[in-house]
């Protein structure tokens, strides 16, 4: 059974829209909440477990995951041969006829003059408008420069789409691999800081490089509610971990179903949530 007919059916058992289940656009309306299927997937830029860059099936697996808004990490535009020298945010978007705004992590000068910048960064993409987007700063540890100190840097991106009238806050986020948790514990509290500037409904989607009980990770837990998929992300192949999270404000926001896509077109897999927002 598919995860959307698993969410209209626990919707139903829970009165939440009566007897039958009705489409989205009917349920905007009359103060009733709005079904909102979101994704996050570490693409591995455009490489699957095999380490070969295939884009037409990332792109078949993301068509199949069948989200209305989905966050990307590890997101190679122009960046260099490992995905062809391709735009993949963009490519992907226009696959699945969806809005991008790409946030770079990295931004570097082209190796030919006149080539487009090098860059490597998050990405989401959304069936729904995209209202604004911004790039913000967190806390990093730079893969690209010799002895590097933890410093700001861009890459956690922002965006807000209007959902059946409905703002939603929308935050893609790649933490610290490393096993040393203090630059997470940065990020973890940098995160927090930017997502309490923004008001209402919020989903956080990343990979956080930690599990669920990770100490650093706690802090989260204060304001945001974790989409328990019931199973591990990483590896794609015989996963062993969850490091990839949907997260979702307290307020204004449920979580109605989730679950892991079984696919090997990446290292890490997808997590799938459909989420109800609550109108006021």
């Amino acid at each position: 059974m598919s995860l959307r007919r698993r969410t209209v059916e626990v919707l139903i058992t829970a009165g939440l829209l009566g007897v039958v289940a009705v489409p989205p656009a009917q349920a905007a309306g009359h103060g009733h909440p709005v079904l909102l299927r979101v994704a996050t997937y570490n693409i591995h830029a455009g490489a699957g477990m095999d380490n070969v860059f295939d884009l037409d099936r990332q792109a078949a697996e993301l068509r199949a995951l069948d989200a209305d808004v989905i966050g990307l990490q590890e997101v190679d535009v122009h960046w260099d041969t490992r995905s062809q020298w391709r735009d993949v945010a963009g490519e992907l978007a226009e696959r699945l006829h969806m809005r991008v705004s790409f946030a770079p992590i990295y931004s570097l000068d082209p190796t030919t003059p006149g080539a487009p910048r090098r860059e490597f960064g998050v990405a989401v993409l959304s069936r729904y408008r995209i209202v604004s987007a911004e790039n913000h700063e967190i806390t990093r540890l730079s893969t690209q420069v010799p002895d590097p100190v933890p410093a700001p840097a861009p890459g956690f991106g922002e965006v807000v789409v209007r959902v059946r009238g409905m703002p939603v806050h929308v935050y893609v986020t790649h933490l610290d691999y490393r096993g040393d948790p203090s630059v997470r514990i940065a990020q973890v509290a940098d995160t927090r800081r930017v997502m309490a500037e923004d008001e209402g409904r919020k989903v956080l989607l990343g990979d956080f490089n930690a599990e669920p009980g990770a100490p650093e990770l706690a802090p989260l837990w204060e304001e945001l509610a974790d989409a328990e998929p019931g199973a591990p992300t990483y590896p794609a192949l015989n996963p062993v971990k969850r490091i990839d999270f949907v997260a979702v404000s307290k307020d204004g926001v449920r979580v109605r179903d989730a679950a892991v896509a079984e696919t090997l077109a990446s290292d890490h897999r997808p997590v799938v949530a459909d989420l109800l927002l609550l109108r006021r």
